[in-house]
């Protein structure tokens, strides 16, 4: 039972597969709440990101990239409204999903018209949850690929496996990320900052150092099936995956 909401989020069974990482940070104050969301959707293979106020989501908003922000309407300080409406007014793009206890349409209205993409009425089923986080996901990036393909590579993050036609290795779950996320954005480079932003957790002792580390590491995983120059590193950029039919 969530203290604050005075409701059960019901965590039935165990998730069937791992679904492909996405970032996402949730705002709420009902702790509980948050550890459960937290616990499910990690299960999932995400990364969740927790703040329990509007002053702190505002600030990790304006330092780091997020797929998805849940938020709770009713928060201490800075409302859930006044962060959704703050956050869109300074240009963000990031998929807003609304949680209240509140029912009546014109809560619905002002949330829609303050820029969320969502809305959720506590209680609520954590599953539909999900389901409403993948459809925002696939509506931003146009669909949602469970394999990612460049070449003859085949990248399968829910199982961290990495295909070529000859051969099959399995990745640490690190390495899936920043793979998976190089391949999610062929063409684009992106530098170790960046990288660390949108595959480490914003509190986590993770620097720059941590992010060619793992990229050395990847490479040697890489270089063992053949795909020496998949990842490409771009002088004074960052690193890059080139896709010629992207």
């Amino acid at each position: 039972m969530c203290p604050k909401s005075g409701i059960n989020v019901r965590l039935r069974g165990k998730p069937r597969r791992k679904a492909y990482m996405s970032k996402i940070l949730t705002v709420d104050d009902d702790k509980e709440l948050t550890n459960a969301l937290k616990l499910y959707l990690t299960s999932l293979g995400q990364l969740v990101e927790v703040c329990d106020n509007g002053e702190d989501a505002l600030q990790l908003l304006s330092s780091f990239d997020y797929d998805v922000i849940i938020l709770d309407w009713s928060l201490p300080g800075i409302s859930g409204h006044d962060v959704c409406k703050t956050f869109r007014e300074r240009g963000g793009q990031t998929p807003i999903i609304f949680l209240t206890g509140k029912e009546h349409v014109s809560f619905l209205e002002t949330a829609l018209d303050s820029g969320a993409d969502d809305y959720m009425v506590k209680p609520f089923e954590v599953r539909e949850l999900f389901a409403r986080i993948k459809t925002l996901l696939r509506r931003r990036s146009g669909t949602y690929v469970p394999e990612l393909k460049i070449g003859n590579l085949t990248l399968k993050p829910e199982s961290n496996l990495l295909i070529t036609t000859s051969s099959e290795i399995r990745l640490r779950v690190k390495e899936t990320a920043l793979l998976e996320y190089l391949m999610r954005h062929p063409n684009r480079t992106f530098n170790a900052q960046q990288l660390l932003n949108a595959v480490w957790p914003s509190d986590s002792e993770g620097t720059t150092n941590s992010v060619r580390t793992w990229m050395n590491l990847l490479r040697r995983k890489l270089e063992s099936i053949g795909q020496t120059d998949l990842i490409k590193t771009i002088s004074g950029s960052g690193y890059m995956i080139e896709d010629k039919e992207a």
